[in-house]
């Protein structure tokens, strides 16, 4: 069996080559704050991979994306073992588009803060008097840029990310610039929908999209995952302060109250871990309706 190497490791998931496709894999790493952890989240990039799965079979009427199998035996043999059973998707190849394409449909998290500063959030005017944790009267699209490992990414307005893509891809910034807006917000919205019938309010998300071998726009990368996503449990929602959580926003918690002069831990504790994917596993069955497998 030929041993293969990642061409390319993220923060979470290693890309591996495959021919005409690639294998995304995702690891039991997890990071926060961009800061990728010492931590292992058993079952996690299982989670991740599984969850992307079901988002992506759930909206192909929306927009294509870029999953062909999540099963190893559409890969070569090297994948046929136990460490990339559940958690590897094999991919068509994309030449990904520079663009973080986040959408809001509560106000929350760095969002709040800014709303509370200066009453709009990434340079979009809203109403007053919002509450924290309120719905918004209409999700909002706040696009940022897509930083290598260690950078942070930045907050764009959408004029800006028009001149971004422009400069990328000259003649179409404009274009595609419209078309991710589009296509994040109506992403949103149908799967916003879905979950709230399931019992889970989904606050904000992020997309990634790419081009395909003939200039189409697929949604790629991951898909409404708790390392995406802001999960809310439905039940008991009430806006006016902060919510429970189902997806890392827990780790993310403790890693906050735990920072001192500055100083951020890299490493959770295993209390922590455990509480971690026991929220994700929930998520997920009470998205897909079933135990993962």
């Amino acid at each position: 069996m030929q041993e293969l190497k990642p061409i390319k490791e993220g923060k979470v998931r290693e890309i591996y080559e495959c021919g005409d496709s690639m294998i995304m894999v995702a690891t039991d790493r997890i990071s926060c704050f961009d800061v990728i952890l010492n931590n292992q989240v058993t079952k996690k990039g299982t989670v991740l991979t599984q969850m992307s799965k079901f988002w992506f079979d759930l909206t192909r009427d929306v927009l294509p994306n870029h999953m062909e199998s999540v099963n190893t035996a559409d890969m070569p043999e090297f994948f046929r073992q136990p460490r990339f059973e559940g958690n590897s998707m094999k991919c068509k190849k994309l030449t990904m588009l520079p663009v973080e394409c986040i959408v809001r449909g509560y106000i929350t998290g760095s969002g709040w803060e800014s709303y509370k500063k200066t009453g709009k959030v990434c340079g979009i005017q809203l109403p007053e008097g919002l509450l924290e944790s309120q719905k918004l009267p209409e999700p909002i699209y706040t696009p940022s840029t897509k930083a290598e490992i260690g950078d942070h990414d930045e907050n764009i307005s959408f004029e800006q990310s028009v001149e971004y893509l422009e400069k990328r891809f000259p003649g179409h910034g404009a274009d595609y610039a419209a078309k991710l807006r589009d296509y994040t917000i109506a992403l949103y919205k149908k799967c916003a929908d879905y979950a709230l019938q399931r019992g889970i309010i989904i606050a904000d998300t992020k997309f990634e999209f790419g081009l395909d071998e003939n200039g189409n726009i697929v949604l790629g990368d991951e898909m409404l995952t708790p390392d995406s996503s802001r999960f809310w449990p439905a039940q008991g929602y009430e806006a006016g302060h902060s919510q429970p959580s189902f997806d890392k926003q827990f780790a993310r918690d403790w890693l906050k109250a735990n920072t001192k002069n500055g100083v951020m831990p890299t490493e959770l504790p295993q209390d922590i871990v455990d509480k971690t994917i026991a929220i994700y596993l929930q998520a997920y069955e009470m998205l897909t309706g079933k135990p993962l497998a």
